[in-house]
């Protein structure tokens, strides 16, 4: 109750704006082809990411009746050949000038690199990819899903906490494993474990689901994972075709980590942490089905426009970035630490939560893991190692 006493007087003390100009904040979806389920249990998402933005709209809102702002959230969906770039341009032509997107690295980029999105704040909410931070990074575009490099360098810090410093890495076949094992790799220099073994997964995902799949796996799998010994394994498979077949079924008896087992991410079903409860009970009101990681990438994109507009008592688009970007800019993410934007690479910089299938586990960065500046920049690239040139 003090706390909500406390938060009423800070919105109560904030002058209310002259007029209700409504703020217009597009998010951009893209279709997917179906992934094939590996669980009986597995459903397909089709709001993943949309309801998040709807959530944050809805939040932003409740704050937003204080100072006489209103937040309108602009839906919009590419089809699979459909030009990125030729929706910024329509929703450049309507006077949108916040997108967030709910769109993989390449059309993020040629939406981004627009010559009209020049004049918008993009937030991607999709993408994890390190490029996107460094060699390909845009002076127009913030970042809320975190990278690869901060979900590896999050369980790394925790594995080394443990002392599990001997890995075992398996891989998958698409691009986006095999970048997210180079970001394993470079977690396992950085923090200083070693990987023993590395291999790829190359067994058909379809195999898995014929009456005798479950024998097939208990089969190879053993052959797979007989390699040296090793603390832990950790799996790349950010398409979740394979992961959950390897638990229960290795050479040794040994923990699983990475993209499943214990699982780093942004935010998790199973946090209920500082205030989390709070903000899970509103999505499962809204959505029906409990909060994923890129829902709440898509919602602090929201929020985090919605809060500078707010805190900068604005609703000009230019004010409105400013204070975004700028130092006294924080986002709530209930998650323990305020969140902001780093001014190198426009990531949002997070704590990053290590989740088992039902609980909570542990939180990153991890305690003795410091930083001149926030501890929280000890996950991903930090300044001196970043090569994003705006």
């Amino acid at each position: 109750m003090r706390a909500l006493l406390v938060l009423l007087s800070l919105l109560l003390a904030v002058p209310a704006l002259a007029d209700d100009t409504a703020i217009r904040v597009a998010i951009i979806t893209q279709e997917r082809d179906p992934i094939l389920p590996v669980s009986p249990l597995d459903r397909e998402i089709p709001d993943e990411g949309l309801s998040g933005a709807r959530l944050g709209v809805a939040d932003n809102a409740t704050t937003g009746k204080f100072t006489k702002q209103r937040f309108v959230l602009v839906e919009r969906t590419i089809s699979k050949d459909g030009n990125p770039a030729d929706m910024v341009r329509a929703l450049a032509a309507e006077g949108i000038r916040f997108v967030v997107t709910d769109l993989d690295a390449p059309a993020l980029l040629a939406a981004g690199s627009d010559k009209k999105a020049h004049e918008m704040l993009i937030i991607n909410a999709r993408a994890p990819d390190d490029e996107l931070r460094n060699e390909s990074c845009r002076a127009n575009v913030l970042h809320t899903v975190p990278s690869r490099a901060m979900l590896a360098d999050a369980l790394a810090q925790y594995l080394m906490a443990k002392r599990w410093r001997r890995w075992f890495l398996v891989t998958g076949s698409r691009p986006g494993d095999k970048l997210l094992a180079e970001a394993y790799r470079r977690a396992a220099k950085r923090f200083g474990a070693q990987i023993v073994a590395e291999k790829d997964w190359t067994f058909k995902p379809g195999h898995a689901r014929t009456d005798t799949g479950h024998v097939t796996l208990q089969s190879e799998i053993p052959v797979l994972t007989q390699v040296a010994d090793h603390d832990v394994l950790v799996i790349a498979d950010e398409a979740n075709e394979f992961g959950d077949y390897l638990p229960g079924r290795t050479a040794l008896p040994r923990p699983v980590a990475g993209t499943h087992g214990l699982i780093t991410a942004a935010w998790s079903a199973v946090s209920e942490q500082w205030g989390a409860t709070q903000l899970q009970a509103r999505f499962d009101k809204l959505a029906g089905r409990r909060m994923g990681a890129v829902d709440y990438a898509a919602w602090a994109a929201v929020r985090a426009i919605g809060e500078a507009a707010i805190r900068s008592r604005s609703s000009d688009p230019s004010a409105i970035m400013a204070y975004l970007r700028g130092p006294d800019f924080i986002l709530s993410g209930f998650k323990g630490q305020g969140q902001s934007f780093r001014p190198w690479d426009g990531q949002m910089r997070q704590p990053i939560l290590i989740a088992g299938p039902r609980l909570l586990v542990s939180v990153s960065p991890q305690a003795g893991y410091l930083h001149r500046g926030s501890e929280l920049d000890t996950l991903g690239t930090d300044r001196e190692e970043s090569r994003c040139r705006f």
